[in-house]
């Protein structure tokens, strides 16, 4: 069974910053994440450090972090490289 979205406020306040095309990208890469998480432009991977936030792509400046709850993927924050620093 698939897994659900779970979209925290940081996500939600991040993507309302992001320019429109990149909206559109950010949409492309969760369906990804829904449908295929093995999808190869997700390039996803646990951020060093840490064992349970994970990184995804959206290209090549911006990125996306989540943590994996049971049947949920919980949508941390979305930007550019930088949000790695603070996950």
């Amino acid at each position: 069974m698939a897994k659900k979205l779970r979209i925290l406020d940081t996500f939600k306040k991040d993507y309302k910053r992001l320019p429109p095309k990149i909206k559109e990208k950010v949409d492309k890469h969760l369906a990804f994440l829904v449908e295929n998480p093995s999808h190869p432009s997700l390039n996803l991977h646990p951020i060093r450090g840490t064992k349970e936030i994970w990184e995804g792509y959206i290209d090549f400046h911006y990125r996306f972090t989540f943590e994996i709850d049971g049947d949920f993927y919980v949508l941390r924050k979305v930007g550019t490289h930088d949000i790695i620093k603070n996950p």
